[in-house]
């Protein structure tokens, strides 16, 4: 069975995420999707919420699509799932000078896990779980960007937060 991780901070899940999500689950039997902590990243979502949020977006995409959080080398979390693959989306060419390096990394600890890069749907290219949370806190629209109940988390993680446009 081939097994492939897909990892990210899923902070909110966007359409990109799910695009990825479906066409990286027909590359394999098995896809993980690791939701991890960033120590880089300011999340607006709790590791528990966001794994919530991505198992009830992932829900009904196949039973050999699962949601499994981890803080750890991603090399070390494919190890332990039995990954043969990492799959990456890529949206544009910053994109790809950031993957490539991480995948050169990645393949110096374990050369026998290759990465796949899949293209962002060209409708999809903009979308990032930051501008999202931007877009949102100054009171635009997401819900291009979103599913209806991703954008309603948002909204209320917002109205929450008391940050609102004006």
């Amino acid at each position: 069975m081939r097994t492939g991780v897909y990892p990210g901070t899923f902070d909110p899940i966007t359409l990109g995420h799910m695009d990825i999500i479906r066409r990286g689950a027909k590359l394999v039997d098995r896809l993980v999707i690791g939701v991890t902590t960033n120590p880089s990243k300011s999340p607006m979502f709790s590791v528990e919420e966001r794994i919530d949020m991505v198992r009830r977006e992932v829900d009904g995409e196949g039973d050999h699509i699962q949601v499994v959080p981890f803080d750890s080398l991603l090399m070390t979390f494919a190890e332990r799932q039995g990954a043969s693959v990492i799959v990456r989306g890529l949206r544009a060419v910053a994109d790809f000078e950031y993957e490539y390096q991480m995948a050169g990394m990645n393949q110096q600890l374990n050369d026998r896990i290759e990465t796949v890069f899949l293209m962002a749907d060209v409708s999809l290219q903009p979308i990032a779980s930051r501008l999202v949370k931007e877009i949102a806190i100054y009171g635009g629209d997401i819900s291009r960007f979103v599913t209806p109940s991703v954008e309603q988390d948002v909204r209320a993680r917002v109205e929450r937060l008391g940050r609102k446009g004006n």
